[in-house]
């Protein structure tokens, strides 16, 4: 038994340790840079050592439990805990941010305010996935919000304004829907009000009102997952956001709403997800081949990639609503898989612009010859995120598949036109990657031009792009260390489900 209160360690430290920054002197860039690294570094090696001494692969309850009363005067505790669900996101998140960190080396315009907004998010999304109180998961969720919409509005593009605006309307709008379904769940058949995930996941509610509290949970979640057709503020966050912070959206923030899909609208509100799923599974294979269609059409670089990552999140919404063991735990395997591939792609993309200050597609052309350790990163992770064997996406995919062939919630017919919906899509998927890759690095667009030298890829995006691979390659190889961490808990959540 451990009483060291390890989560309550890990969500405070980062912002904690954030606020010291500005006491660092104004023009101390290098010194605030190796700072926060250290202080991500720190994070995570400090999560590893807690996991790993005092988590339970075996076990399905909640684990590393610390509750502590925050406001007497309505029952509100800060209550963490962990289990095989949100362990796989936390050490996601640790691991991105990371990288992220020392991705955001360029840059110096107020390089203190830019590096507590990361260890701000930092702490936001750790509390998020060990948070076991509805008011406290709210508080997190709200917490990423004024941070990104900074580091789009002070380090975005041109148009990153418009982009920062479209992102807080979006997002703190449908914030609004969370609140109220974390409210009425409260409040519902109860002398006193509790926000405690394991009072609420005990409470049956009459079916009505239980759809209405899904329908809230859904539109917040289906906005950040997102969820067509809720994703039109994607794109455009992506494509003005610096690569740094698109890491951080597409590693982590995006998973987000995924895990609230499977936390609270699954666990929570079963008999409401049964009714919803049969919907949701049909945008989810729609999703997939629409977002990919799409991609193809995009010229500019980040916005092919962001499509992509839509399209790819649709794999995860079928294997939440298969209702199926392998299928949902195919879409914790897609999560945590594309989390690198996405965070990945975004990193070397803003590596090219970096050097040759081009994002349009067309404009592009001959950087293989230009620079050959980019175009060979490029290119790996690309085919990771076609389901390449070997890579991780290749058994995410794969896993989600068997699911709804194998869920007995659906009759045959159904299976089979959302299993060509999801075929459709991975022969989509190739075309538009592979079209990216022929107009960037092959061709002499680049090579003919004035000033056609260019670095190649430094010892520093050198290191983050392989620390990427690595865990891609090493769960394409050997998918099981996943499906070890969720299998249990995969189990204990289909339980409320009497077609599982």
């Amino acid at each position: 038994m451990n009483s060291f209160p390890w989560l309550t360690v890990l969500v405070v430290l980062p912002i904690f340790a954030g606020s010291l920054i500005f006491v660092f002197p104004h023009r101390g860039n290098k010194v605030i840079r190796w700072y926060t690294i250290l202080i991500c570094v720190l994070e995570l090696l400090l999560m590893t050592y807690a996991f790993s001494y005092y988590f339970q692969l075996d076990d399905p309850l909640i684990q590393l439990t610390e509750s502590y009363q925050w406001i007497n005067f309505f029952d509100f505790y800060w209550r963490l805990g962990i289990d095989g669900l949100s362990i796989g996101p936390i050490l996601l998140t640790g691991f991105i941010t990371t990288l992220a960190t020392l991705a955001a080396r360029p840059i110096t315009r107020d390089s203190r305010l830019f590096h507590f907004l990361m260890l701000a998010m930092y702490s936001g999304q750790i509390g998020l996935f060990s948070s076991q109180n509805l008011l406290l998961f709210f508080i997190m969720w709200e917490l990423e919000l004024i941070p990104v919409y900074l580091l789009l509005a002070m380090w975005g593009g041109k148009q990153r304004l418009y982009s920062a605006t479209k992102f807080i309307l979006y997002t703190a709008g449908s914030s609004v829907f969370l609140l109220m379904g974390a409210l009425g769940i409260a409040f519902y058949a109860s002398n006193e009000p509790t926000f405690n995930f394991e009072t609420s996941a005990n409470q049956s509610y009459p079916v009505t009102l239980e759809i209405l509290f899904y329908i809230g949970f859904l539109i917040a979640f289906a906005v950040k997952s997102p969820i067509i057709p809720l994703h039109t503020w994607l794109p455009d966050t992506h494509g003005e956001a610096h690569y740094s912070t698109c890491m951080l959206l597409a590693g982590i923030l995006l998973k987000m709403g995924a895990y609230g899909l499977v936390r609270i609208n699954m666990e929570l509100l079963s008999h409401a997800h049964s009714i919803f799923s049969s919907w949701l599974i049909i945008v989810g294979a729609i999703q997939i081949i629409y977002a990919a269609s799409t991609s193809s059409g995009q010229k500019n670089l980040k916005k092919r990639i962001a499509y992509s990552s839509v399209s790819h999140m649709g794999f995860t919404i079928i294997g939440i609503c298969s209702i199926s063991d392998m299928g949902l735990n195919g879409a914790i395997l897609q999560i945590i898989s594309h989390g690198f591939i996405g965070a990945g792609l975004f990193f070397l993309s803003g590596t090219s612009y970096d050097r040759i200050r081009l994002v349009y597609l067309d404009e592009m052309g001959g950087m293989a010859t230009l620079m050959p350790k980019i175009f060979m990163m490029f290119s790996i992770l690309s085919l990771a995120s076609l389901a390449l064997p070997g890579m991780s996406g290749f058994f995410a995919e794969l896993v989600v598949f068997f699911g709804i062939i194998t869920a007995k919630k659906y009759f045959l017919m159904p299976k089979i036109l959302i299993t060509f919906g999801a075929a459709v899509g991975t022969i989509l998927t190739p075309i538009y990657l592979l079209s990216m890759l022929r107009q960037m690095f092959y061709g002499y667009k680049l090579l003919n031009a004035t000033n056609s030298y260019f670095f190649d890829s430094g010892p520093r995006e050198l290191f983050v792009s392989i620390a990427i691979l690595l865990p891609v390659i090493s769960i394409g190889i050997y998918p099981d260390f996943v499906f070890s961490l969720s299998v249990d808990k995969v189990e204990a959540i289909l339980s409320n489900f009497f077609y599982s």
